[in-house]
């Protein structure tokens, strides 16, 4: 089966269900930039339970912009909050000290493009993963694509499907129970080496 997905910051747990499930994905670089969705944000467990950790973005509702034309803001030092946020976070889970070295390059180089950086996050990924996905990329927006399943609706997080997704063991799941469906840095960081399995036997909606 081959789906139809947007490039997002650190992809979710459904969405990464959805990726090594299918023979191909194509990602939407076709489309126009909205606001509020998992383009810029992705979410994590920390000790105060779930929280958003966002990517500012040079954005103006005047004017429409393609997605892949949308620049990150520098002018904070947002990677160093959010590399710290994630240390916090999950530097007591049983994989952290492994993984962190392929990952820790994405908060200390200078990033300018929004798609361009989400596409880093989702090769490091993979290699975390290790797993060899089949890309290709749209060369036009269709609204309702007939070739390929549309699971394009997983990027909006305020109209958020719930997903039943089997629990795993979270840092924190003693003060907050298990949270599903959080950024796949979760996932890696708690089951490691087990967690393209655990990607490969989940079900999402039909």
């Amino acid at each position: 089966m081959d789906i139809l997905l947007h490039p997002t910051y650190f992809p979710s747990i459904a969405q990464c269900v959805a990726m090594v499930q299918a023979e191909k994905v194509n990602f939407e670089v076709c489309d126009n930039y909205q606001k509020q969705t998992y383009r810029n944000r992705m979410t994590i467990y920390a000790a105060q339970g779930k929280i958003p950790l966002t990517v500012p973005v040079v954005y103006s509702q005047k004017n429409r912009q393609l997605y892949k034309d949308i620049n990150i803001s520098n002018d904070e030092k947002w990677q160093d909050l959010h590399w710290k946020s994630i240390q916090s976070a999950y530097s007591s889970s049983p994989f952290f000290e492994f993984y962190e070295h392929d990952l820790v390059h994405l908060f200390t180089e200078e990033v300018i493009q929004l798609m361009d950086f989400n596409f880093k996050c989702l090769d490091a990924i993979l290699e975390c993963l290790q797993y060899d996905l089949k890309i290709e990329k749209t060369t036009e927006f269709e609204l309702n694509p007939s070739q390929e399943k549309d699971y394009r609706y997983l990027v909006n997080h305020r109209k958020e499907t719930e997903q039943q997704l089997k629990p795993y063991v979270q840092v924190f799941d003693d003060k907050h129970g298990f949270i599903s469906n959080l950024s796949v840095l979760d996932l890696i960081f708690n089951e490691g080496p087990n967690a393209l399995l655990y990607l490969e036997k989940q079900q999402l909606p039909v």
